[in-house]
Parts: structure tokens; C-alpha cells; sequence
């Protein structure tokens, strides 16, 4: 009986030992998946698709590579070819170019690059200065008997050509004629006068306030003026929405940057009014020997002195510009202008009409600059008496046409030859030199907004600028009426 018991029990309990190994077994096998030996042995089948699924990802993505390799090539190959069809899918909005930035392949410019400085500010060796050539007189038209009284006076279209002849003394129209506005006050004209080396900015009509500038060395921090040129209005927003000290001369301060005010401003248009410091700082601060413009929603990172060494006395340059981004042409320029309702479309075409009549050629390779259109929200220049006129002659288009000063630049460079010499820099360089901050407000003129001369007739006076772009309405001595403008290739949705 006992044996009975004891023997049935042993088989229950073999049979569990059975039950429980096979059952242990089923995990084992699933988890050496589909690529263990035993499997592959047992299903070769699926060996072999799953070598084929390897095999056609890779197939694929090499033709997927090939194939954007050879549109990018073929859309090259349109960019330059002669036939307007193919030529026009080069534009920045053609669909060959949408359709590859969907998938990250655009080939597209560098924004910033890395701007290879000096090492240390303080090792900076100042070079010494240097005698002007021609012209070595150089003096301004301070007087003009004609009414109304103008800032840039009332220049004359043979005056105007005379002055693109170099000479070695010279007489030119340069702003601030007697009585036209645009007048410091006595403090910030005597200080103005101490400043040999200059960092400048301006605000007007109240679009900014000051952005301090940042890695700033000791030593440039006592060799430079740091000004901020402003309007009055400015002035007045500046006051209420930034803290401002006053010194012991009563001089005001942000930081910084010292507050410039130019009383009584000499033009109706805030962009034409902020021309004047950038351009003529040399009449402002008439001492100086180097100065760095910097348009004021910039915040300057870089030490001005490495900039001076990077940028001018590295390659003995005595004038610096960057490269516009977008535009190596006058008239590209100026019709990303019309289309951004920048200034009036007819007399952006008047302007350039002239330009082609006189002889201004669009951008080529053939050229010897790199490009006609400068980003010229910073300037960087030596003080010298050709650098000087240079910027006398580029204001006066700026007075006489629009406030548009990339389009006048190329121009007046154009106009003077070889005897104008300067370096113009990378423009991702130009995008590391500073902080872009956005303005207060956006700015607009109904004067920016015509599409078509009838709106003058219509409007009048409303839209005319009183004191700025009167040789657009000046009877021009040449016959403008079969001048055609050349054509443009856009290469920008928005310039």
C-alpha cells in the first residue's frame, strides 16, 4: 500500500518536472528572435528577406542622394544658362528651391561665421598717420544765398558733375549749410571736438533706445567716444523709458554711449534726417581720425579697436563695408526697394533712370568690386581727404534723390574709379559683429507708398518731401524719356 503511494507519487511529480521544463523552454526560443543559428536553420526563407530588406534601404537612400545631387546640379546649370525660362528658377522662390528647403537641402548663405580678430586689444599697435594724395585740400560749401535755406544747400546739376572730378584742392556741397538745421549744442560740439577715435550711432523719430555695447576693452573704453546722435523726439522717448545722467557740463549719458542732440531737424523724412550722422561723420566730429558706425537697433559685441585691426590696418584698408546679402546690383537693390514699399516706385525709377544714363552699368564679374550694394548699417573708415569726399558725394545723392543710400553708394564708387579704394568684408562677418534688436515701432511714410506719379498730382504736398530728394523734381539736363531700365533677376522673395 505504502509502495503504491510512494510510486504514484513519484510519477505526478516526473510529470510536473516535464511540464515545467518544456514550459520553461518557450521563453528561451522567443528570445533568441528571429536571427538565432536554431531559427535561421529551422526558416531560411526568412533569412533571405530580411537580407533583401537591408539591401534595398541602402539601394534607396544612395538613389535618394543621387538624386538631389543631380537637380542641385541642374539647377546650377539653369542659374547661369541664357534662357530666361530655366534662368528664372535661380530666384530664392522657385519651386525646385521650396521644395528642397522642405527637406533641409537648400543650399543657403552663412549667417554668422567666425571673424578671425586679434587676440587681445591691449597688443594693438596704432599705425601712424599717413599724407593724403589727392585731394589734399579738401573744403565745404558753407553758404548758400538761395531760398529756402537747405541743410544740403541748393546744388546744381553741373555742380553736382564737376564734383566727381578729382582735383587736388576741392570745393564741395557736404551738408550744414549755414542755417539749415541739424545744429549741435554748444557742450556736444566741444566735446565732439576732443574725439579722435569714434563710435557712432543715431536714433530718430523715436524708433529705438540706446543698446550698450558689450566686450568692451578698458583701453578702447578710454581711446574712444562712444556717441549716440538722436533727434529731439528722441531724445524726449529716450528720457522716458531709459535712465539718463547728467555730467558736471551738463552733458547726458546712457551708459556708455554720450547723447548727441541735432536741433532743428533738416529733413521731414526720419530716415533722411538719420543719413546725417552716418554718413558726414566726419563733419561732426571733425577731429577724428577713425570712426565705426553702427545703425542704432544694433548692439555692438566686438571691441572697436580689433575691428579697426581686422578690418582696416591688417590690410592697410582706409575704408570698410560689408557685402549686402542678397544684392550685388544697383538695380536689384532698387527693385527689392519698390517691392518693399520702401520709397516712392516712380522716383525710385527716376533715380536709376539717371544712373543708367549716365552710364552705371549693373554688377558683373567683370567689375572690380566685389559688389555694388553694401550692407550699410556699419561703416568703418579712416578720415582721410578722399574718404571724406567720398562721403560728401554719397550724402549729396542721398540729398538730391532718395534716402536710399545702398543704391547711391555703388554709384558715387562708379564715379570716382580707382582713384576710390576699399574692403568690403563677408557679410556672415558683418552679422557677428553685432546684436540685432527689433525697433520700437515700425516706421512708414505715405511718401513710401505711391505706385505711380498720378498720386502726386492728386495728393500734392502731402506726399513730397519739402527738403530732401528736390533733384527728383528738378528738371534733369539729358533726355531721360528712352532710357530703359536693365532687367533684374530676383534673387530674394524680399531683398
Amino acid at each position: 500500500m505504502v509502495g503504491d503511494s510512494s510510486g504514484s507519487l513519484s510519477m505526478r511529480l516526473a510529470h510536473r518536472v516535464d511540464r515545467s521544463s518544456h514550459i520553461d523552454t518557450q521563453p528561451r526560443d522567443s528570445q533568441d528572435g528571429l536571427f538565432s543559428p536554431g531559427k535561421a536553420l529551422r526558416d531560411p526563407m526568412k533569412m533571405i528577406w530580411q537580407g533583401g530588406c537591408a539591401l534595398l534601404v541602402f539601394v534607396s537612400a544612395v538613389a535618394w542622394v543621387m538624386l538631389i545631387l543631380t537637380v542641385l546640379l541642374f539647377h546650377e546649370w539653369f542659374c547661369h544658362s541664357k534662357i530666361s525660362f530655366l534662368s528664372a528658377m535661380c530666384r530664392r522662390d522657385s519651386k525646385i528651391l521650396v521644395t528642397l528647403d522642405t527637406i533641409s537641402f537648400s543650399p543657403k548663405a552663412q549667417h554668422r561665421c567666425p571673424i578671425p580678430l586679434a587676440d587681445d586689444p591691449d597688443t594693438i599697435i596704432i599705425p601712424e598717420e599717413t599724407l593724403d594724395v589727392l585731394p589734399n585740400k579738401l573744403s565745404y560749401v558753407m553758404v548758400d544765398n538761395q531760398s529756402p535755406t537747405l541743410f544740403g544747400g541748393h546744388q546744381s546739376w553741373s555742380e553736382r558733375n564737376e564734383s566727381f572730378k578729382l582735383n587736388r584742392s576741392m570745393k564741395v556741397h557736404c551738408g550744414f549749410i549755414q542755417n539749415g538745421g541739424a545744429r549741435m549744442d554748444p557742450m556736444d560740439a566741444e566735446y565732439a571736438k576732443k574725439c579722435r577715435f569714434v563710435v557712432a550711432s543715431g536714433i530718430f523719430d523715436g524708433y529705438d533706445v540706446p543698446h550698450q555695447p558689450a566686450n568692451i576693452s578698458l583701453r578702447s573704453q578710454k581711446l574712444f567716444c562712444f556717441i549716440m546722435v538722436v533727434d529731439e523726439a528722441s531724445l524726449d522717448f529716450i528720457k522716458r523709458n531709459v535712465s539718463v545722467r547728467a555730467d558736471k557740463d551738463g552733458g547726458k549719458w546712457v551708459g556708455i554711449w554720450r547723447i548727441v542732440t541735432l536741433r532743428h531737424s533738416p529733413y521731414d523724412e526720419p530716415r533722411r534726417n538719420g543719413k546725417v550722422p552716418k554718413i558726414l561723420a566726419h563733419r561732426l566730429f571733425p577731429q577724428a581720425q577713425y570712426s565705426i558706425w553702427i545703425d542704432g537697433k544694433m548692439e555692438l559685441i566686438v571691441d572697436p579697436l580689433l575691428i579697426l585691426e581686422r578690418y582696416l590696418w591688417r590690410g592697410k584698408h582706409t575704408f570698410a563695408i560689408a557685402q549686402h546679402k542678397h544684392h550685388r546690383s544697383i538695380y536689384e537693390e532698387a527693385d527689392a526697394i519698390k517691392r518693399r514699399k520702401r520709397y516712392a516706385r516712380p522716383l525710385v525709377d527716376l533715380q536709376m533712370k539717371i544712373y543708367v544714363y549716365e552710364g552705371m552699368e549693373p554688377w558683373s564679374t567683370k567689375k572690380r568690386t566685389l559688389s555694388d550694394v553694401p550692407e550699410g548699417a556699419v561703416i568703418i573708415r579712416k578720415h582721410t581727404a578722399l574718404n571724406n569726399l567720398f562721403s560728401c558725394l554719397w550724402f549729396n545723392e542721398v540729398n538730391l534723390f532718395t534716402p536710399r543710400d545702398q543704391v547711391s553708394f555703388g554709384y558715387v564708387v562708379y564715379r570716382l574709379g580707382d582713384a576710390f579704394k576699399f574692403h568690403m568684408f563677408p557679410n556672415c562677418e558683418y552679422n557677428s559683429l553685432f546684436v540685432l534688436h527689433g525697433h520700437t515701432r515700425e516706421h512708414s511714410s505715405a511718401v513710401e507708398w505711391v505706385k505711380n506719379m498720378s498720386e502726386f498730382v492728386n495728393r500734392g504736398s502731402r506726399l513730397r518731401e519739402s527738403r530732401g530728394g528736390l533733384g527728383l523734381w528738378t528738371p534733369y539736363p539729358g533726355d531721360l524719356s528712352s532710357v530703359k531700365l536693365p532687367g533684374v533677376t530676383r534673387t530674394s522673395p524680399a531683398g
